[in-house]
């Protein structure tokens, strides 16, 4: 099944997705596509944002002379060298907790279910940068972000669940 029709049933049913992802057998090339994807498209979804910044419309975080491809090169740095780096350890860390919790699963397991998460929360990134470039930090921006981050939370949860469960 195309992966973007994977990720709308993942929004309906993260655990019967998940279950079909690890039924596909252990594809570890897989699992690093969809992160190295997923950091992509969270650099991506912060090209309004910058251009935002460079354009003097919000306070830059950045030295004072810092261009706009100045930042767009930080970000990229930090968001497709240094963040699956970090995914790495998170999706570890996961699989610990949950082995002390009673969890069944493979590290591959633990994995599969971050990375297919993020790749799955990817048109709520992109929605999210769009909104903090257009309309900038504030009410709405704060909405957006929460209800991407229980998202997250909830599709996380839900696929290291059907991963950790051993089934």
């Amino acid at each position: 099944m195309p992966v973007t029709q994977d990720i709308v049933r993942t929004w309906r049913g993260p655990r019967r997705v998940m279950r079909d992802l690890l039924g596909q057998g252990k594809r570890e090339d897989r699992a690093i596509v969809y992160l190295m994807v997923s950091c992509f498209l969270i650099f991506v979804a912060q090209w309004p944002r910058l251009r935002r910044v460079a354009d003097g419309y919000e306070p830059s975080p950045w030295p004072a002379d810092m261009n706009f491809e100045g930042m767009m090169t930080y970000t990229f740095f930090s968001a497709v060298i240094v963040l699956p780096l970090f995914m790495y350890g998170i999706a570890a860390l996961s699989h610990q907790i949950a082995k002390v919790i009673g969890g069944k699963g493979t590290w591959y397991g633990a994995r599969l279910a971050l990375f297919w998460t993020l790749l799955a929360m990817s048109p709520m990134i992109l929605f999210y940068g769009l909104v903090r470039g257009l309309i900038g930090p504030g009410t709405q921006a704060a909405l957006v972000g929460g209800i991407g981050a229980a998202a997250f939370v909830i599709i996380w949860v839900q696929s290291l669940r059907e991963v950790e469960s051993g089934s």
